[in-house]
């Protein structure tokens, strides 16, 4: 899994196109991130920030995802929305996670970090940028978009 964007091969005309695409991330809140642990897949919901080119998980370093990201670092995230037929829409992200800043998050400066944790903490908490020592940031580097809008199938 590395390399270039793979781009989408089914379902294109339905997928969103990069502005949609864009403008659904930033407006959703919660993201399913699944992972490959020892037992098998691991899936669970967390919040996330969407850069326009990564995925930033803000996750607690004791969890089972974080355990099992340290150990591979694979990864799938799907955003979605919609409850009728003609309403769903989503984007799947599959690609690699890799661990950026300290751990946990103690709030040393990092520029690599300023931006996401002001977009992230405004998105969640209203823009107090505070580190409680639990969590640290892990960076998703997709190799693989899918999006899909039925509202685009004219139900």
């Amino acid at each position: 899994m590395t390399g270039p964007l793979r781009p989408q091969k089914r379902g294109r005309t339905i997928a969103m196109t990069p502005a949609e695409l864009d403008e659904f991330l930033d407006t959703q809140r919660t993201c399913r991130v699944a992972t490959v642990g020892l037992d098998g897949p691991h899936a669970t919901p967390l919040w996330f920030y969407w850069d326009g080119a990564s995925v930033w998980l803000y996750s607690i370093t004791g969890a089972q995802r974080w355990a099992d990201l340290v150990r591979d670092p694979r990864i799938g995230v799907t955003v979605d929305a919609g409850e009728e037929y003609f309403e769903l829409r989503g984007v799947e992200i599959t690609g690699r996670v890799e661990v950026v800043g300290e751990v946990p998050r103690t709030g040393e400066p990092n520029p690599e970090l300023a931006a996401v944790e002001t977009a992230f903490f405004g998105k969640y908490f209203g823009g107090a940028v505070f580190h409680d020592g639990r969590h640290a940031w892990l960076r998703v580097t997709p190799v693989k978009i899918a999006s899909w809008d039925f509202r685009k199938l004219g139900g």
